[in-house]
């Protein structure tokens, strides 16, 4: 199912690096995959556990995908699920929430209350 929001997960040092740039750059997963990597709110969790599982200085951004108009794909991948991947600039006036995250002592990332409505 195709979210209206939808949630990428950051290191600083990425988003150190895009401070005086209109678009995040992507991490070094990204530019390898050659899309940006994004989970809809039931997802966040399983990914931030298998792709960020204890790494501190993360950023949780909230994209709004009614702001995207090209280059959003819904793609299978874990499970069969459903993932979108973005094939084009981040460009930060996607984001409409920029939040950072803690970790627990087990290495889970708290993450605030997530938005989760269809896509129309």
């Amino acid at each position: 199912m195709k979210n209206r929001w939808i949630y990428h997960l950051s290191r600083k040092k990425d988003v150190d690096a895009s401070l005086e740039l209109d678009f995040y750059i992507p991490s070094a997963e990204d530019k390898n995959d050659g899309f940006v990597h994004f989970s809809t709110a039931k997802q966040l969790a399983i990914s931030a556990k298998k792709h960020r599982n204890g790494e501190k200085d993360i950023f949780l951004l909230e994209v709004d995908t009614h702001l995207i108009v090209d280059d959003l794909r819904w793609e299978s991948a874990r499970n069969n699920e459903y993932f979108p991947h973005l094939y084009g600039p981040f460009f930060k006036k996607y984001v409409t929430r920029l939040t950072a995250i803690s970790i627990d002592d087990s290495g889970n990332h708290l993450l605030p209350k997530l938005k989760d409505e269809p896509h129309e």
